[in-house]
């Protein structure tokens, strides 16, 4: 047995959390769940109370640190980033310590602490992360792209910086498996924007990127902004759609093989050059990638010479990304809602409830492109009629719903992840064995959970896997 799965590991945070909960500890059913990673941790231990005029202390929180610490040290010792946990009182008084391992096929938990979405088909990602753009061959480069006047804006600007020579572009080129735009080259063959050559002064990395017009990537940083660059969750994911307007400037595409990245705002969005405009855009444009997004991109300025030359600095998205036809929410408070939403366009169907009436799902069988069912629990009159949806890759749906589908034998098997939508106190375990029946029809790995139970008091414990 490792040692992340030795009670004595765990000692001193399983008295933290039986001194500060004692109560709801020996409470019928009582628990308390939590993570520990090798960067963060989720204690449910009380706060120290601060001392009036004094700011809290690190010695303050002392006993919760080394608590962790030493399971920290544990998961070191056995190679392993991170941990989740539950502890309750067995009713002969000693301390139970469920130690999970949610093993490669399920996501990080939000709601709780073990199961995020179950990943049943290996690789698999949202059909928005699949999306390749569109071509739009009338998508020409802005009038105001001037390579040469680009390149003489920076020399005026940056007399004493060092230029990329030929064989480094050339090189980027060759590590990026794209022939670079000419007002990229241009930029580049003014300044590499190396730390090295600065020689560890500031103030020249700042004129650079003020004369730019953001924090520029060396050559060496340059990279393909793809779907790739951009993951998300499945939970997040597969509630998204791409969408594009006919007029609009940026396609809404989580990442395309033509966004060449170059710079960062310095707040986290990547600025890129846009080699697959959409069609109201130009080729060569620059975006703007919202680090807080997942879809879509920011119009910067038509080219990279009006950007840096007229100091473009303002944003314009098109934002049509997540609204109907193509996702649409739908409420028990308002049934009628479903017919609305019923069109040939629909990819995502979010059904939450508002004390109303179940609804039915008949209205959108069959429809072609209805690839996401998010429902809250209690929302469906009759589970069962998620049949009618054949072409499902991701469905969310609670405890209960799923256990009508497994009953049945009636779970989607064109699903590529699922999710287990748990609201209020819920007990986890029963949450991880549904989780292990979805997990078992497709022949991913399970969950598995260690038990060990000990008496904090004598130090006599036991242990085994389940």
């Amino acid at each position: 047995m490792s040692s992340i799965h030795d009670f004595a590991t765990w000692e001193p945070l399983l008295r933290l959390v039986r001194d500060s909960h004692a109560e709801q500890l020996a409470a019928p059913g009582g628990c308390f769940t939590g993570q520990i990673s090798l960067g963060s941790w989720t204690l449910p231990a009380q706060q120290p109370r601060s001392v009036p005029g004094r700011a809290l202390q690190v010695a303050d929180m002392q006993d919760q640190f080394t608590a962790v610490a030493r399971v920290q040290a544990a998961l070191r010792a056995d190679g392993a980033s991170g941990v989740s946990y539950m502890v309750e009182t067995a009713p002969d008084g000693k301390t139970v310590l469920h130690v999970i391992d949610a093993g490669p096929a399920v996501e990080h938990g939000v709601r709780s602490p073990f199961v995020g979405a179950l990943l049943l088909v290996e690789g698999a990602v949202p059909e928005p992360w699949r999306r390749l753009p569109e071509e739009f061959p009338e998508a020409a480069p802005a009038p105001s792209a001037d390579p040469a006047l680009l390149e003489r804006t920076l020399h005026e600007r940056l007399p004493d910086t060092i230029g990329a020579t030929e064989e480094e572009i050339a090189a980027a080129e060759a590590r990026l498996g794209v022939t670079l735009p000419d007002e990229l080259k241009a930029l580049y063959r003014v300044t590499r924007a190396r730390w090295q050559d600065w020689s560890g002064d500031y103030a020249a990395q700042e004129r650079v990127s003020k004369a730019v017009g953001c924090e520029l990537f060396p050559l060496d940083g340059l990279y393909i902004a793809d779907a790739r660059s951009r993951p998300c969750p499945w939970q997040f994911a597969a509630k998204d759609a791409v969408v594009t307007a006919p007029d609009a400037a940026v396609q809404g595409l989580v990442g395309s093989p033509g966004w060449i990245a170059f710079g960062d705002n310095g707040g986290g969005d990547r600025l890129a050059l846009d080699l697959t405009p959409g069609p109201g855009g130009h080729a060569g444009q620059v975006i703007m990638i919202d680090h807080e997004r997942s879809i879509g991109a920011a119009l910067r300025a038509d080219s990279l010479t009006d950007m840096v030359v007229n100091h473009r600095d303002d944003w314009r998205s098109d934002d049509d990304w997540n609204r109907p036809p193509v996702v649409a929410q739908v409420s028990t408070h308002s049934p009628g809602d479903m017919v609305a939403a019923a069109r040939p366009e629909l990819e995502v169907l979010r059904i939450g409830g508002r004390k109303g009436e179940p609804v039915g799902l008949s209205p959108v069988a069959g429809l072609p492109r209805l690839r996401t069912l998010t429902a809250s629990p209690g929302t469906l009159a009759d589970p069962l009629e998620i049949a009618g949806l054949t072409g499902l890759e991701y469905l969310s749906l609670g405890p209960e719903e799923w256990r009508v589908l497994l009953n049945a034998g009636a779970v989607p098997r064109s699903l590529s992840a699922a999710a287990i939508d748990v609201q209020g106190e819920q007990h986890p375990l029963p949450v991880l064995d549904l989780a292990n029946e979805l997990l078992a029809l497709w022949g991913r790995p399970l969950i598995t959970r260690t038990v060990l139970e000990g008496d904090l008091d004598t130090d006599r414990t036991a242990g085994g896997t389940r």
